[in-house]
């Protein structure tokens, strides 16, 4: 039996599936297309148009899901920079990444003279949970503090010529 394309056509539109499938449909069907509908239906391949943009662009789903998620961890991190309960800085991660980028002397001198001048670097969740790199910062600000420390209460050796 010979089906019109305009048959296939219309049925591909109702059910949301490919021309293979809704030709095969109708060809099973005597080329009704009521029948063809409820056949693909039964054999659960009809989408509904919401389904079909889901499953088209799961890539770029992908990719903007993984950016809103990491913008949303951003935004529930700060960076904080202080000295004692003293705080000079404290901005969202996300901002702080941003600024990094568009300025990235900024960071390349600040953190280590925030170091130098004895300040503390942390990182703050929401929540107030701790983060595993506080760890390593504080080392990092304990020796270098010990180290600017040391060189201040070495006597100046002057040399002789």
């Amino acid at each position: 039996m010979s089906v019109s394309l305009e048959t296939i056509d219309l049925l591909r539109k109702r059910a949301n599936v490919s021309y293979e499938e809704a030709k095969l449909a109708l060809e099973k069907n005597n080329g009704d297309p009521v029948e063809a509908l409820i056949f693909l239906e039964k054999e659960n391949k009809t989408k509904s148009e919401k389904e079909e943009k889901k499953t088209s662009g799961t890539i770029l789903n992908s990719i903007t899901g993984t950016i809103k998620g990491l913008i949303e961890k951003g935004n529930n991190s700060r960076l904080v920079i202080g000295k004692q309960d003293n705080n000079i800085f404290n901005l969202s991660m996300t901002l702080t990444v941003i600024g990094s980028i568009a300025a990235p002397v900024i960071p390349l001198v600040g953190i280590p003279l925030a170091f130098l001048t004895n300040h503390k670097i942390r990182i703050e969740k929401k929540n107030g949970e701790d983060i595993k790199v506080n760890e390593v910062l504080d080392k990092v600000s304990s020796t270098v503090s010990s180290m600017v420390n040391q060189t201040d209460q070495e006597p100046h050796k002057e040399s002789k010529e």
